[in-house]
């Protein structure tokens, strides 16, 4: 199979770009669940890259789930996790000092916008019901990490006068609200313009994508949140 030239130019890492490639390829079915991918020498020369950033492409996908290490036989192209998958919240703050790091929210915006119907579905909203988004850039010793974007509805205005930059579960908590879990879809994508400006990437650099639901103690559906997580940076645990 003829290799596809990456491009040293591009703003997007190597090894970012050769993700892609790989992750496309494993939609596409060039490489079928369960089958095994090239060795790192056939894939060294086939995308003309250093081992380091053959095996760095690997590690971040085999780390995102596309891909699982078998030891002795190679790496192969992973089951999909089924879908959609629940887990017990655990708050940035919380996560970021398991990690040894000083948790920090840097830039934050907070605006009114349109409920789209897949939104006033999840969240049982009436047709003119909107919501409020609350865009937080999340900081691991003082360096942007995730960039948080979070849809509550409405009713949640009081939001806006909260104080976002701590804890966003604590804000919730002094109104007796609690997050307690969230049905999850993890998936990559490569950094918009906004986006890598303010997580101070380049442009195209490939993030974790973690889209969720969160639901409250009453098991009601409290927002609607997208975290856009730079792997190399920060673990994100399941």
């Amino acid at each position: 199979m003829p290799g596809r030239m990456l491009r040293a130019e591009s703003a997007s890492p190597l090894y970012a770009q050769m993700m892609e490639q790989i992750r496309l390829d494993i939609l596409r079915g060039v490489y079928p669940v369960g089958d095994r991918i090239p060795p790192e020498h056939e894939l060294e020369a086939r995308y003309s890259v250093s081992r380091v950033t053959v095996r760095r492409a690997l590690q971040e996908l085999t780390a995102a789930g596309l891909l699982e290490r078998k030891q002795g036989k190679g790496t192969f192209v992973a089951q999909p996790k089924p879908a959609p998958a629940h887990r017990e919240v655990q708050s940035f703050h919380h996560a970021c000092r398991e990690m040894g790091k000083k948790p920090s929210v840097g830039e934050v915006q907070c605006r009114q916008i349109a409920a789209t119907e897949r939104e006033r579905g999840i969240l049982s909203l009436l047709p003119e019901a909107g919501m409020i988004e609350i865009l937080r850039v999340l900081k691991a010793d003082e360096e942007p990490v995730i960039l948080e974007i979070n849809h509550f509805s409405s009713a949640y205005g009081w939001l806006e006068g909260a104080n976002l930059k701590g804890s966003l579960y604590h804000a919730l908590q002094e109104y007796g609200i609690n997050a307690e879990k969230s049905i999850y879809d993890l998936s990559l994508r490569n950094a918009s313009a906004q986006e890598a400006a303010l997580l101070q990437i380049p442009e195209g650099t490939t993030l974790m994508a973690v889209e969720q639901v969160v639901y409250d103690q009453k098991d009601r559906p409290l927002y609607i949140g997208l975290q856009l997580i730079r792997g190399e940076r920060f673990t994100l645990k399941i």
